[in-house]
């Protein structure tokens, strides 16, 4: 049985063979573009994160910003850049992984504070694969020596038939989502 305890599938369309052919992607614009729902999401994100007592918020390149933005600014707390490659000024840790349909790396600054002792929440609007959001993971456990249980993988949308929170869980992060198809 599928997840939407906030009922906000309605907001959500999929689109068919998008970016290639055989994906059903998952269009989240209607959710943002409509305040109701947007605000609804973002409070939420925000209760589950400051319940799990973060210390910072970390996001995902891009649709991940859209949410982690609000839940900093009303929790006061910092607000990490996981990023494509080459969109960082500074010099960084980088992860590559693969995707449901191709593979690529993202990066955190070097010089972003991070201690071995703070809670992190990972933002990003879907898991599927769970690669996106274990690479990312990763960079913290692998370059800030954060523990993988002080990591809250937080997404809006979960692919689950992809398997993507499974493999989340078996690698030792928590993950928590808002809608499930």
């Amino acid at each position: 049985m599928s997840k939407d305890p906030l009922d906000l599938k309605q907001y959500i369309r999929t689109v068919d063979n998008f970016p290639i052919d055989g994906i059903e992607f998952k269009d989240i614009t209607s959710l943002i573009e409509t305040p109701e729902a947007f605000v609804k999401t973002c409070d939420e994100l925000t209760r589950i994160t400051k319940e799990f007592g973060a210390d910072l918020v970390a996001s995902i390149e891009s649709r991940g910003f859209i949410f982690a933005g609000t839940m900093a600014r009303d929790l006061h707390l910092p607000f990490v850049l996981a990023r494509k490659p080459g969109k960082l000024p500074n010099e960084t840790f980088q992860k590559s992984f693969e995707l449901e349909y191709g593979s690529t790396s993202i990066e955190i600054q070097k010089n972003t504070k991070v201690s071995s002792n703070q809670k992190i929440v990972i933002v990003d609007d879907l898991v599927a694969t769970g690669g996106t959001a274990i690479a990312c993971a990763e960079l913290f456990t692998e370059n800030f020596n954060v523990k993988n249980s002080d990591i809250l993988i937080l997404g809006v949308i979960d692919l689950t038939a992809l398997g993507g929170s499974l493999l989340i869980r078996e690698k030792g992060y928590a993950i928590e989502t808002l809608i499930d198809y």
